[in-house]
């Protein structure tokens, strides 16, 4: 059950990883964005994500869907509310990293007649990515670990599960003795799996040695 309930967690990590860092980079799109109307929008979501706790969010999700009758399985909640969560902080680590690009850069790539989105894409969003890329592994590293508060809404995950077996077994300690071990090892899988898409996608450190 608790391999089950890893495997649950890792699969909870990945998806809202992937849609977190997509949510949060045009985040950071908008809140840079000359349209003040969605610069306050991106402004306000990240605001309120990022000061109020994950389990209100995560209950907020779960009763304010089913409350306009909108029925879905847990596992599609936590996902729903996790994404959300993370997006916000994403969206303020690739801001960061937006603001680190030269203004030169900028305003050379304004005078090849390139769009704003030709901008982000190849002048701007990679060497951005590179740049905060450990507060990127960190942040989903941290949303792996945050996925245990989905148990609350019945989530069978590593934590979820957990808490069913030291209630039957009334071994409370060795449970979660183990699942903290569990975490820890995935936390060193997430980081070594990053440090190979690292190796993949920035060819630069790569030659240069630079560690993730």
């Amino acid at each position: 059950m608790l391999l089950d309930g890893a495997f649950v967690t890792m699969k909870l990590a990945a998806v809202a990883t992937v849609l977190g860092f997509v949510i949060g980079t045009f985040c950071a799109v908008g809140r840079n964005s000359s349209y003040r109307w969605l610069s306050a929008l991106c402004t306000g979501y990240v605001e309120i994500i990022r000061n109020t706790p994950f389990l209100v969010q995560i209950f907020l999700v779960f009763f304010g869907l089913s409350s306009i009758g909108l029925t879905l399985s847990a596992f599609s909640v936590a996902i729903i509310a996790l994404t959300i969560n993370v997006g916000a902080y994403t969206g303020e680590i690739m801001r960061a990293g937006f603001n680190t690009v030269h203004a030169g850069q900028w305003e050379a790539a304004e005078c090849l007649a390139l769009s704003r989105a030709q901008v982000y894409w190849h002048v701007v969003l990679r060497p951005a990515v590179e740049r905060v890329y450990p507060s990127l592994t960190s942040q989903f590293i941290l949303l792996m670990l945050a996925s245990s508060i989905t148990s609350q809404i019945s989530v069978s995950e590593l934590t979820g599960n957990a808490n069913y077996i030291q209630g039957i077994s009334f071994r409370p300690m060795e449970t979660f003795v183990t699942i903290g071990v569990m975490y820890f090892g995935l936390a060193l899988l997430m980081r070594f799996v990053f440090w190979l898409i690292a190796l993949v996608i920035f060819p630069r450190r790569r030659r240069l040695g630079t560690s993730i």
